[in-house]
């Protein structure tokens, strides 16, 4: 090589170096001192911090059938809509909705949901967790009308306690900390010849689970039967089963009274 040719790529060399070092300097001063890590805690990773960024985001998770779908509801608004407009009068924090929930489901698919992993990322980051089930296992979607028998509801019952029991459990594993809203049975068949009969059995079925629920920290019964007791058809759908906008809205409304930011309370604005 000629000295020429070698002195030349000594000087590139000595460049590329000098380069090196100072985008080495400039990405540490700016990560370290201006970046996303300066805000960093002792031991605190940047995905922990990443993740603290969104705390003033309010988390909702919904769970369960048809009525959390809003299922007969002509607005298509559900109890679930009628929530969030009530809880958006009670604070001034963002308020995200993920409404996990299937039309039909009974008590044993929810068992099942709450095995898959997108399930339960979504679960661990929730601050509330509202969830209705039950009504599917319970009436059958009216067939159970056509055989009230004692012995066939005795063990739907205990097959759905010991459910709820697992759901209850299984969701208290995935986040300990978030208050779950158990919305409880309403009677949709009040008015029917058998309404005493199918009373007694929705009555018990919610004794039963708030029991269930009474095992576990942060798990609140919402009862709804009394909301129903009068006058059920003037809120109920066409097919005598789902509630229409005004029955979602009573049962948002009750839901949304029970839900608390933590002492917060939204300012009237001046």
């Amino acid at each position: 090589m000629k000295p020429t040719a070698a002195k030349f790529i000594g000087i590139l060399s000595v460049l590329a170096t000098a380069l090196w070092i100072f985008g080495l300097g400039w990405t540490i001063q700016h990560y370290f001192f201006s970046g996303p890590a300066a805000n960093l805690s002792p031991g605190q990773s940047e995905k922990e911090e990443i993740s603290a960024s969104s705390d003033g985001e309010y988390q909702i998770v919904a769970l369960g059938d048809s009525l959390t779908r809003g299922t007969g509801d002509q607005s298509g608004k559900g109890y679930i809509g009628y929530m969030m407009d009530e809880l958006g009068e009670k604070t001034d924090r963002e308020i995200n909705l993920s409404n996990l929930a299937v039309k039909g489901q009974v008590s044993k698919d929810v068992i099942g949901q709450l095995q898959k992993p997108e399930i339960k990322r979504q679960l661990r980051s929730a601050d509330t967790i509202v969830m209705t089930i039950g009504g599917n296992d319970l009436f059958q979607g009216g067939q159970a009308l056509e055989n009230l028998n004692a012995s066939a509801n005795e063990a739907a019952r205990e097959a759905y306690v010991k459910n709820l029991d697992a759901i209850f459990s299984e969701i208290r594993e995935i986040n300990k900390e978030a208050v779950l809203y158990y919305v409880g049975l309403y009677n949709p068949f009040n008015d029917l010849e058998d309404a005493k009969t199918t009373s007694a059995v929705v009555r018990q079925w919610n004794f039963e689970s708030a029991e269930t629920a009474a095992k576990y920290p942060n798990v609140i019964m919402v009862p709804t039967f009394d909301l129903f007791e009068q006058n059920v058809n003037d809120y109920l759908y066409s097919d005598k089963f789902h509630p229409n906008s005004e029955g979602y809205k009573l049962i948002g409304e009750r839901l949304s009274s029970l839900i608390v930011f933590s002492g917060e309370e939204k300012q009237d604005e001046q």
